[in-house]
């Protein structure tokens, strides 16, 4: 048995320069989690074009939905490791290996990290006629009247959820969390009044906050986000808060470090080009890529901060 397993893993080492040398022979399948229309759909369909044009074989965009982007997970942690089967991950991606016990797949291990695409932050909102006016104001609010405040997301466990329980425990204070399903009901909930504040994308709240209807108490990045100049970082009156989350290429684990190298490489190329990088940062987001084993640290350590949110704020595993 020692001798056949050596054997295979010969045969392996020495087939992997051939497979990179012929990379990619056929269509290449772009994977995602999420429906059709939604920021990973459209941010897939972005890169698919460049990245089809420079390998010379067409890659097709694929949403395998559920789970919160976890089937589509699975189905690419299990695909086989030769460059044809690719997946854009999403900051729900870490929050899922903190949130989940029994995951089929390992959100590290089970992947060859390529390079994140872009990041964005989210909005902490209000309605604009609501006694809200900044993150300072509702913070003192909260700590008169503990959980009377509530905030919105697009889920239990959602980074949306998980960003503001961070903030709740950063600021030293108790919200109360109204999970949603996503859709326009939680913008029409904060208009009403019948929550306080939501957390979400740039994408979802810009068109609120441009009309006026809107208050942007803070974005979550550490610097002000160029779509919205005026509006203040949270951790200026939360010091040391920070919430970016991020889109990124992966594929299955053993997949030859050529093919990784040279996707990281064209996929660096594509949003370098100027059409490219407007529609993205017309998304909300900022083109950041990075090296492979870069993307793979922060990942890690996106893992690790949402294990300890959840922990603090008590929030049962799946």
């Amino acid at each position: 048995m020692l001798q056949i397993t050596r054997r295979a893993l010969l045969g392996t080492a020495l087939a992997t320069p051939a497979l990179a040398q012929t990379w990619p022979d056929r269509p290449i399948t772009l994977m995602h989690g999420f429906g059709a229309g939604g920021n990973a759909d459209v941010i897939a369909r972005v890169i698919a074009a460049p990245l089809a044009e420079a390998l010379g074989k067409p890659v097709v965009v694929e949403a395998r939905t559920g789970a919160g982007g976890n089937i589509a997970s699975e189905a690419v942690a299990r695909a086989r490791p030769d460059g044809h089967t690719l997946i854009l991950l999403t900051g729900g991606h870490a929050v899922s290996a903190a949130l989940y016990r029994s995951l089929r797949f390992d959100p590290i291990e089970d992947f060859s990290f390529i390079s994140t695409v872009s990041v964005f932050p989210f909005v902490v909102a209000t309605r604009a006629d609501g006694p809200i006016t900044s993150i300072a104001e509702m913070a003192n609010r909260a700590r008169r009247d503990p959980g009377a405040l509530t905030f919105s997301s697009v889920g239990v466990g959602s980074t949306q959820h998980l960003t503001g329980e961070l903030l709740a425990q950063t600021l030293g204070v108790s919200l109360t969390h109204v999970p949603y399903r996503g859709g326009t009901q939680p913008l029409t909930d904060l208009l009403s009044g019948r929550i306080d504040m939501m957390v979400d994308s740039v994408t979802v709240t810009g068109a609120g906050i441009a009309a006026g209807t809107v208050r942007a108490l803070g974005v979550t990045s550490a610097t002000p986000w160029p779509a919205l100049p005026e509006v203040p970082t949270v951790a200026s009156a939360a010091p040391g808060f920070e919430v970016v989350s991020w889109v990124g290429l992966a594929a299955p684990a053993r997949t030859p470090a050529p093919i990784v190298e040279r996707l990281n490489a064209e996929l660096r190329r594509a949003v370098a080009i100027p059409a490219v990088k407007e529609r993205l940062e017309a998304l909300g987001t900022r083109v950041a890529p990075n090296a492979p084993e870069e993307m793979r640290g922060f990942v890690a350590g996106e893992v690790a901060r949402w294990n300890q949110v959840i922990d603090r704020a008590r929030i049962d595993r799946q």
